[in-house]
């Protein structure tokens, strides 16, 4: 048996996983990711470690967050201090003796749900992640596409609204800053600061200010008709964005993964019905199916372990 193994570099753990031949996960372990200014070299040990904890004899995948070029030089990152042309997998590789594929974490998440996921047996689908932001990935005619540079897939900084809210990119009105798990918590505020979401401000503590996305949706869970609305419009930014893509790349499939996943059942009715309203000429064309992903946290390492090899 070969086994191959996959590490998830994110803000806070590393996650590593070890897949059989057939793709079943048989074995996984973790470590706090490394911060601070002096954190690359310490985190080079982390990958090593892992690795040989989960028994790699072979090939390695690294999905790290941020700019992967197509040589796995990672230029920036927005949760790893001190990131700069970073050559993780050429100084991982050295260490291990093994070869190291290394690309984005969202591009590995993709490749775990087109191989092993929600989306196996397609051709032509995009991954969105909605987490924190809004990151994805793209995979057309059985290939993966990672772009000239291989910065393809950071959907999440689409321009939606020209004069809406500050990104943390620099830009305005950027798609993530509506329709990730923030932005969920940004429309939740506006509602309560105009003294609606009562259900959802005592969820928060009684501060409106302290209102995130999960206190919408514990209420939502309950009934509240004010939750309700507000997830039905959020449902409507994050069909905006997919109806937008939809133009552009013509997909088979949308695979909705991150950490909102964990409440598929309270987003999907209202993002389906709003993708319907907002898509250009729905009547005409086949609708690409949306569901939401099935590997949670695991996509990433998953399909690590999966991209060495992986066109």
């Amino acid at each position: 048996m070969t086994v191959r193994v996959g590490i998830d570099v994110g803000g806070t753990k590393a996650l590593g996983v070890a897949l059989d031949d057939s793709g079943a996960v048989i074995a996984q372990d973790r470590r706090p990711t490394p911060r601070g200014d002096d954190s690359l070299e310490p985190l080079v040990d982390t990958l090593v470690e892992l690795a040989q904890s989960l028994g790699v004899d072979g090939s390695l995948g690294v999905g790290v967050p941020g700019l992967v070029t197509r040589e796995g030089v990672l230029r920036a990152a927005p949760n790893l201090d001190g990131v700069a042309d970073f050559e993780v997998g050429r100084l991982v590789s050295e260490r291990l003796g093994h070869p190291v594929s290394v690309d984005n974490d969202a591009t590995c998440a993709t490749v775990a749900e087109w191989k092993l996921g929600a989306a196996a047996g397609t051709e032509n689908m995009m991954l969105v992640t909605l987490g924190t932001g809004i990151g994805g990935g793209l995979v057309s005619n059985g290939a993966v596409q990672r772009g000239m540079n291989g910065f393809a897939g950071e959907f999440g900084h689409m321009v939606v609204h020209p004069n809406g809210p500050r990104c943390p990119c620099g830009r305005r009105g950027c798609w993530e800053r509506y329709a990730s798990g923030s932005g969920l918590a940004m429309l939740a505020r506006e509602a309560a600061t105009g003294r609606r979401l009562r259900a959802v401000v005592e969820h928060a503590g009684g501060d409106p200010q302290n209102v995130r996305g999960e206190h919408v949706q514990a209420a939502a869970r309950e009934g509240d008709e004010d939750a309700l609305a507000v997830i039905d419009d959020f449902g409507r930014w994050v069909a905006l964005g997919l109806s937008n893509l939809t133009n552009a790349f013509d997909p088979e499939m949308f695979v909705l993964g991150g950490g909102l996943a964990a409440g598929a059942e309270l987003y999907l009715d209202p993002i389906v019905r709003w993708y319907g309203e907002l898509l250009y000429q729905p009547h005409l064309r086949p609708l690409p199916r949306i569901e939401f992903a099935t590997w949670g946290p695991l996509a990433g390492a998953v399909g690590a372990a999966l991209m060495p090899g992986v066109t």
